[in-house]
């Protein structure tokens, strides 16, 4: 289930709600109470186990153009 940050304006607070995509947009109350909060823009990073390259270990494609060089552009 997706993890929702929201950060409370009335006391500063910033806590997470676990909760379905389809209720994402849903006013979520501060857990101090106050119903003020608003949802937080959350930037997700995905790598691979090494960290460096492309996930699973499969090389980068050689070549380059729109589609790794076949088009000839």
């Amino acid at each position: 289930m997706p993890r929702y940050e929201f950060r409370c304006r009335a006391c500063g607070d910033t806590f997470e709600v676990n909760r379905p995509m389809a209720d994402a947009g849903q006013p979520a109350s501060c857990p101090q109470g106050h119903a003020d909060t608003v949802k937080l823009l959350s930037a997700v990073a995905v790598t691979g186990r090494g960290g460096s390259g492309p996930v699973g270990g499969a090389s980068a494609p050689a070549g380059g153009g729109c589609c790794g060089g076949a088009c000839g552009c």
